[in-house]
């Protein structure tokens, strides 16, 4: 069977990480057929995201917010034929975030619909990853409720941020597509004893912010979103790998987030390459594990180092 070179793996990642950002434009740029890209995608994905559920334990946060963000598969959901909705993967996606106020190391996230059963599996997830008491505030979402007290019970600060918005934009060529305008907020205690300064999910709508601006499958009114929501999946898991742990992020190198000892993500330059290395097991558990190693270019006639 035809393997990809480490070299060719290279570009293939390097150019969905930093540049082209999609499928077609990746094809054309690097002779890749899009099936071998999706397929490299997949196995990447489901290597970012082990590796993230192993790391991501004992977490000494003390801060944390949670929001969500939306996005679609196959089709809008005005758009979808009778017999596709309310099927998951076909319409409206969201994805659940919660992210570290003081590290903004995102220590949990979750692909699926926004409903309660959603929420309650998103906040277990998150209840089990932290170390110790945490504040946590989150939107005013009405399943957060019911999701928090069932994953913390009494051991907790929560508070909710409620956005009050003004009317929404009449239909019309240029108010077709804003958004309503928030004219201001409440602050509601839900349990413990949460401290008001503190109360914001401003760092959580700025991730959203950045997975919408770096991932192509977010960005609105295009042709880029996801056609199959497994693919969204996989490119979420390594999308927020390297933004997490990989990239330069200003102000969070060295920081130290695991009681355990020092969780020290990954920090490189932005101009660095990336590439996968293929592992394989026998059979069962699965066939190939992709592990994300980190490529430094060192100048040598061996041309990289490779490191994790």
């Amino acid at each position: 069977m035809n393997k990809l070179t480490v070299h060719k793996r290279i570009q293939v990642v390097a150019a969905l990480v930093e540049g082209a950002r999609s499928i077609n434009s990746t094809v054309r740029m690097t002779g890749v057929t899009k099936q071998t890209i999706l397929r490299l995608i997949a196995d990447l994905g489901t290597a970012c995201a082990q590796y993230q559920d192993e790391q991501l334990r004992n977490l000494s946060c003390k801060r944390i917010q949670a929001d969500e963000v939306w996005s679609f598969c196959h089709a809008k959901d005005k758009n979808l034929s009778e017999d596709l909705k309310g099927k998951f993967g076909f319409g409206s996606v969201w994805t659940w975030t919660a992210i570290c106020a003081d590290t903004k190391l995102m220590i949990s996230w979750l692909v699926g619909e926004r409903s309660l059963p959603y929420a309650v599996k998103f906040m277990n997830d998150v209840a089990l990853r932290l170390a110790h008491r945490v504040q946590l505030t989150t939107d005013g979402h009405k399943p957060y409720l019911q999701a928090v007290e069932g994953a913390f019970g009494s051991e907790i600060d929560y508070a909710v941020l409620e956005k009050i918005y003004a009317a929404t934009p009449q239909e019309g060529a240029t108010t077709r597509y804003s958004p309503a305008q928030c004219c201001g907020t409440r602050t509601h205690r839900i349990m413990g004893n949460p401290d008001s300064q503190h109360v914001s999910t401003s760092y959580a709508e700025g991730m959203n912010l950045t997975i919408r601006m770096m991932n192509r499958r977010f960005t609105r009114l295009t042709n880029a979103h996801s056609k199959k929501v497994a693919n969204h999946v996989h490119f979420s898991q390594y999308h927020l790998h390297v933004v997490q742990l990989c990239a330069d992020q200003s102000g969070t190198q060295g920081y130290t987030c695991n009681g355990g000892g020092s969780f020290r993500p990954c920090v490189v330059d932005r101009g660095n390459y990336w590439a996968a290395e293929l592992k394989s097991y026998q059979y069962p558990p699965p066939v190939s594990f992709m592990r994300l190693t980190r490529i430094i270019q060192d100048g040598s006639s061996r041309n990289c180092v490779v490191a994790l």
